[in-house]
């Protein structure tokens, strides 16, 4: 059976449909001084597949923690999670005495709650696979990099892919040997949240048909930097593709104010630029799993 929680729940019944599972809606009550109350069917199967994306995790976490631990309670032996997009990843080391390495906390709490966990593209740094994270036999990285080639191959008959920083790489290298389209990556300097600097790679830019790629969008002001770029160095037609589209605040706007035709992103996190799905993906990881 499929756990779905309500702000998953369309990506969560396309991943029903797919590996022909029952699935039940997880009930979400907020109260006042802004404590969750989670309710689950009375009665479960021995393995519960719980779906949720992990953006503004802080409730999503608390909730999670109960819903896995009443799970158990009613009876499933294995508890799976699919969270497409998995917070806390990003701090991995302390840069400075004292502080909390969210990255292995939050993994290990993950681990103790669930049998598996399975995401998609994570943003880790310094380690080379998910189990070092999170430590679990099953702790599955899958990458949406087949589903955006296909996608692009769909849209567009040729363009330059350009990474927007180093940590890109690993994603646009692949997509474009997928597509067989070129690929450039910038160079990006981060000075604080919302400030970054961003050189452009030296080759012609002018009538070029260019596509960001990225990972994530948070604030967008990467992104919107690379677009501004491109279009003083003369990109005819400027769009972006991005895997897990946080949009905090204003960055979709920020970024669409930038020139940027059009954004594509994955259904990781329910987004009106959804368009990309993931669910075969994740039903042939789980299909697959032991």
């Amino acid at each position: 059976m499929i756990l779905a929680f309500p702000d998953y729940l369309n990506q969560a019944q396309r991943l029903a449909t797919r590996l022909d599972a029952a699935l039940a809606e997880v009930v979400v009550h907020h109260f006042p001084d802004s404590e969750s109350l989670v309710r689950l069917p009375a009665s479960l199967p021995e393995h519960v597949i719980v779906c949720r994306s992990l953006n503004r995790p802080n409730n999503k976490l608390i909730e999670l923690l109960l819903c896995a631990t009443t799970a158990r309670e009613l009876g499933a032996k294995r508890v799976t999670l699919v969270a497409p997009y998995l917070s806390y990843m990003r701090q991995d080391i302390a840069n400075q005495p004292g502080e909390a390495v969210s990255q292995r906390i939050i993994g290990k709490m993950l681990a103790g709650l669930f049998d598996d966990v399975l995401t998609v593209d994570p943003h880790l740094h310094r380690i080379a696979s998910l189990d070092q994270a999170i430590p679990l036999k099953n702790a599955i990285s899958l990458s949406a990099a087949d589903d955006i080639a296909r996608f692009l191959k769909q849209k567009l008959g040729h363009a330059l892919l350009l990474g927007p920083d180093s940590e890109s790489e690993q994603w646009v290298a692949t997509i474009a040997g997928k597509t067989g389209f070129d690929y450039a990556i910038a160079d990006k300097k981060r000075f604080g949240d919302k400030r970054v600097e961003i050189s452009l790679p030296n080759r012609e830019y002018r009538n070029k048909t260019v596509i960001i790629i990225d990972d994530m969008a948070s604030t967008g002001r990467t992104l919107a930097q690379a677009a501004r770029l491109l279009q003083a160095a003369g990109c005819e037609d400027l769009y972006a593709v991005i895997t897990h589209a946080l949009f905090c605040g204003d960055a979709e706007a920020h970024i669409l104010k930038a020139g940027i035709k059009a954004v594509w992103t994955t259904d990781s996190i329910a987004h009106p630029t959804s368009c990309i799905y993931l669910d075969t993906l994740l039903a042939d990881a789980i299909n697959a799993m032991t």
